[in-house]
């Protein structure tokens, strides 16, 4: 199993052990950026993998919380989106996410992600297969029209309760009366302290417990149901694509490289190299909008 080999399965920045990988499986030196070579591959593949991370939704204007985005007001995100700040200040946690939530409703797909939807539909209708594995928690890829997500850091557009643990979808702008205008992430803003009663409230019956973002918290465990299906995939495709994520959280961060020591070839499309390049086949750099379309447009081999 491959993601039984990983240490701790909570989200973070390198907090889980990749002991199992054995080194690079291509020249470190050398990735290869035939994009001719990568479509022969491409046409023979009959379940694609694509694991996406922020770089994807940066190109539709989300901005990724790292670098000169890495925070919000005066706070870094990463101390923010923990469990323990939602507890000591659940009006200020409800501020950064509410601001994050009307952003992303407020954008559209990018290129790459539209690029994907389309892959996806035309190979489903030659019997062939793509999933997404995806660490954005934005809408992005549904509003796209990819059906097959797996969204492994949860979903910005779903609430939990955290008395019943109830989980729904919700789009609403604002998603309560109190949040209405606010969570500017000018640091001179002050904290609007919005009373606990006025935050986002369950709405089952008997329950009115306190919401909060159906999103995994830097710290906490991943959700096992998706771990399960994300393991399937990853040990049954026979390409696999990596796009626009940094390749720095874990235990995404091992995904591409897990696939790799099975012998599939991967290929990643990004910005610029990263931590994990060396384990790939192929490695396209440049925004994603611009390289990924090309690389999954339909093949003269395809019957259409």
């Amino acid at each position: 199993m491959l993601l039984r080999n990983c240490a701790v399965f909570s989200r973070g920045l390198g907090i889980c052990s990749t002991h199992v990988m054995k080194g690079p499986t291509v020249d470190a030196a050398r990735p290869i950026s035939d994009m001719s070579e990568f479509r022969k591959v491409f046409s023979n593949a009959k379940r694609i993998a694509i694991i996406t991370g922020a770089g994807v939704s940066a190109e539709s204007g989300v901005p990724t919380f790292r670098g000169e985005h890495e925070k919000w007001r005066k706070w870094l995100s990463q101390d923010l989106a923990t469990p323990e700040a939602f507890s000591r200040t659940p009006s200020r946690v409800w501020e950064f996410y509410h601001y994050r939530r009307e952003m992303a409703l407020n954008k559209k797909p990018s290129a790459a992600h539209l690029a994907i939807a389309e892959c996806e539909a035309r190979l489903r209708k030659q019997g062939r297969s793509v999933v997404v594995i995806t660490q954005s928690i934005d809408d992005l890829h549904r509003q796209a029209g990819s059906k097959h997500v797996l969204k492994v850091h949860g979903n910005l557009m779903e609430t939990r309760c955290v008395s019943c643990g109830h989980v729904t979808v919700n789009r609403k702008s604002p998603i309560c009366a109190a949040l209405k205008d606010k969570g500017s992430p000018d640091p001179d803003v002050a904290d609007a302290q919005i009373p606990v009663d006025k935050l986002p409230r369950c709405g089952e019956s008997d329950c009115r417990g306190l919401l909060r973002p159906n999103v995994v918290f830097f710290g906490e465990t991943l959700d096992s149901h998706i771990l399960t299906k994300v393991e399937k995939e990853m040990e049954t495709c026979d390409l696999c694509l990596v796009v626009g994520t940094s390749s720095i959280v874990y235990p995404a961060a091992m995904f591409g490289p897990q696939i790799a020591s099975r012998g599939v070839p991967v290929a990643e499309f990004n910005m610029k190299i990263t931590p994990k390049s060396e384990y790939f086949m192929y490695h396209f750099q440049g925004p994603c909008g611009t390289t990924l379309p090309p690389a999954l447009a339909p093949h003269e081999s395809e019957v259409i």
